[in-house]
């Protein structure tokens, strides 16, 4: 049965309470609460995972753009005790067993060394839910994430081991045209995916980049 929003929250804006309203029936929502994970985008992760088969047992990841750390649990979980999970971002974030955290910004010059130093050798995969605040218009929002992507890109080109998978988010059209040539140059395979756990309505793509090759 739907839930609807109650009359005590009549004061939120439209958008406010549109944006409860899907929480509330969102079936993601409650089974990510019954999981015990930090944000219903962990489902994303799973379903990609379960396509692609990246997180491996005693693999290292790099989870860029981490906060809340829903992907980042996902992570530890797969790679288990002999992998090891880096997660940075700009904002704070709780700690998760099994997780080395940095508060940092991927633009920073020093950020790279940082990573380099937390993750104890290279990645076999670097993850990036990124995504810029939007805006309401689209075109604007695309370009935004996208340079997001750029960035990530540029650290996973960085820190990747020799056949290790990029996986980033992009929005509806996918990468623009330089940037997917950048990538069939440093991978051997670059794939888009929805996920199921992807709102309907979302315009939010994933990019899953397998066999690192090097900076093309």
């Amino acid at each position: 049965m739907k839930k609807r929003v109650k009359l005590k929250d009549k004061k939120r804006t439209a958008s406010s309470r549109a944006w409860l309203t899907r929480q509330l029936n969102d079936p993601y929502v409650k089974a990510a609460k019954e999981a015990g994970y930090r944000s219903r985008a962990a489902f994303k992760l799973i379903e990609l995972d379960q396509k692609f088969h990246f997180l491996k047992r005693g693999a290292r990841v790099l989870d860029l753009g981490a906060a809340p750390g829903g992907w980042s649990q996902v992570s530890a979980a797969r790679v288990g005790a002999t992998g090891a999970v880096v997660a940075a971002d700009v904002l704070a974030m709780d700690p998760i067993a099994g997780v080395t955290f940095l508060e940092a910004d991927l633009l920073a010059p020093e950020t790279l060394a940082q990573l380099r130093a937390a993750l104890g050798g290279k990645a076999q995969v670097v993850l990036s839910d990124m995504a810029a605040p939007t805006t309401g218009h689209r075109a604007t929002d695309h370009l935004r994430t996208t340079a997001l992507m750029e960035a990530a890109l540029d650290v996973a080109e960085e820190m990747l081991a020799p056949g290790g998978v990029f996986v980033g988010k992009v929005f509806q059209g996918g990468a623009a045209g330089a940037m997917l040539a950048r990538l069939k140059r440093s991978f051997a395979s670059v794939k888009h995916m929805k996920p199921p756990a992807s709102r309907a309505k979302s315009v939010e793509l994933y990019l899953v980049a397998t066999g690192f090759r090097g900076r093309g």
